[in-house]
């Protein structure tokens, strides 16, 4: 087989995910290789193609990530035997492999056997794979862009409309199905990490009624799971989640209540994640006081700590503003759980969508509770030790709060008020996202957007909502003839 003019990366590990080769797979050694589980792929820029994938090879069975390149020469080319991330790879992918190289080496000097995929397709699937540059067109762009000032606005809009409920529902359902998960984990007294699908199949058994959820600290730890993700952006929102999961609230409130707490917050959230520096390597400047503090601090909590610790390599700080820095949301997570456990803070937004009746003056009122200013060490620090050229006036600004309130607060109130059969306030929550206005967007939605000829709906949330559904449902997959639009248009 001749070497193609470019191999795209996503499409290999479309194969991968598929599995669909002609024989038994074998590493370039010679060992059989059983896939017993793919993982989750990673989505996000940074770190290998699937986390947490079981794989046989030979007689032993191997959990860890799995890393895909179109080349072996990959591995050192895009510097992954130099990042720590890589360091929990179990089993690399390449479509070639000239020399037959047997292993690859991550940091830590552990080798990894590795595998020749074009080995193991057809001639018909190998060349499917040889795609030349000048005809990719961009991602993001809408095959129909073209013709799409053909159909009528109201059938389009009226569509993208219906795909941004559509998203909500979807967001409420994700909610609702973890808080049956931490409802169940709570009666069975089991804290995360737990089988997850053993979970669910019990969880899917269990018939819950409005008594199971009357628990206040269960709807606590929901929101705190799910402002923790937010926080994270796209990069670092499944890490987020972890430790959120890792440490309960419950644990936090064994810390105490004077004005101390929040320090205490913060020396269990930083070590924890990995992040607190090494003080004995860094200089002895006042800058290094923080660090030291928190980490005689954490001295005496991690005694009664018994959950997962993580690493700084499962944080992303590449490619990334200052302000999104773990560290900040960090500081700003611990600022926000003083709220969330003192401050009586699902009750006081449960009372501002109660009793204020103008929709746009409780957006305002209620998005201002999630805008979170900085204080103490993270005023003048962006990373540990290293103090930065500007002050961080905000661990969350008014941008990173409206996100939060439309994906994370309204599906949760939404939720709430449906569990407890306040039917009216649900039906108030969903009018809220429907006419909630959109002050940012990414990438995706503005091109989407442009390719139906018509940014104006760049200035509603549902619509941008429904512009992301839109290209993740439809475009993205090439289902163009189950799109109302797309079905217009080539029908």
């Amino acid at each position: 087989m001749g070497q193609p003019s470019k191999i795209y990366e996503k499409q290999i590990t479309e194969i991968w995910k598929s599995q669909s080769f002609q024989n038994t797979l074998q590493t370039v050694k010679g060992e059989e290789i059983h896939v017993l589980d793919l993982g989750l792929e990673n989505l996000e820029t940074g770190g290998p193609d699937f986390k947490n994938a079981r794989v046989r090879i030979g007689n032993l069975v191997y959990v860890g990530d799995i890393e895909i390149d179109p080349d072996y020469s990959n591995w050192k080319s895009h510097a992954h035997n130099i990042d720590e991330k890589y360091n929990k790879v179990i089993l690399h992918a390449s479509l070639s492999n000239k020399f037959n190289h047997q292993y690859v080496y991550t940091k830590n000097g552990r080798r990894v056997p590795t595998i020749c995929l074009s080995r193991f397709l057809s001639d018909e699937s190998y060349k499917k794979l040889i795609v030349k540059e000048e005809k990719v067109s961009n991602d993001n762009s809408l095959k129909c862009s073209h013709c799409a000032d053909s159909i009528d606005e109201n059938i389009k809009r009226n569509f993208v409309s219906k795909l941004g409920m559509e998203r909500f529902h979807k967001k409420c359902s994700r909610i609702y199905s973890r808080l049956k998960e931490i409802t169940y984990l709570k009666s069975l007294k089991v804290h995360e990490p737990v089988i997850q699908y053993d979970l669910k199949q019990k969880i899917d058994e269990k018939k819950f009624s409005h008594d199971d959820f009357q628990n206040k600290e269960i709807w606590q730890q929901l929101l705190y799971e799910n402002v923790f993700e937010a926080l994270g952006y796209s990069k670092n929102k499944a890490i987020m989640l972890k430790l959120a999961q890792a440490v309960p609230l419950d644990f936090f409130k064994k810390l105490g209540t004077d004005e101390d707490a929040h320090f205490r917050f913060e020396a269990v959230l930083f070590n924890v994640a990995g992040l607190v520096p090494d003080i004995e390597k860094q200089s002895s400047s006042i800058n290094s006081n923080y660090p030291k503090r928190i980490l005689e601090e954490w001295e005496n909590i991690k005694r009664i700590y018994d959950g997962e610790i993580f690493e700084k390599a499962d944080w992303e700080f590449l490619r990334m503003r200052p302000q999104n820095f773990p560290t900040i949301r960090l500081a700003g997570g611990a600022k926000f759980l003083e709220l969330l456990l003192y401050d009586n803070f699902i009750e006081n937004i449960n009372k501002k969508i109660m009793e204020i009746r103008n929709l746009n003056v409780l957006i305002n009122s209620t998005r201002t509770m999630f805008v979170l200013k900085s204080r103490g060490y993270w005023k003048n620090h962006f990373v540990f030790v290293k103090e930065s050229r500007e002050d961080v006036k905000y661990f969350v600004g008014l941008s990173r709060a409206d996100e939060i309130l439309i994906n994370v607060v309204l599906p949760f109130f939404a939720v709430y008020y449906e569990v407890f059969g306040k039917e009216d306030l649900a039906k108030k929550v969903v009018k809220i996202y429907s006419i909630y206005p959109q002050n940012s967007g990414n990438k995706i939605v503005r091109e989407v957007a442009e390719g139906l000829n018509n940014i104006d709906y760049l200035k509603k949330t549902v619509l941008t909502q429904g512009l992301l559904e839109l290209y993740r449902s439809y475009c993205s997959k090439k289902k163009c003839l189950d799109c109302e639009i797309g079905s217009a248009i080539f029908s």
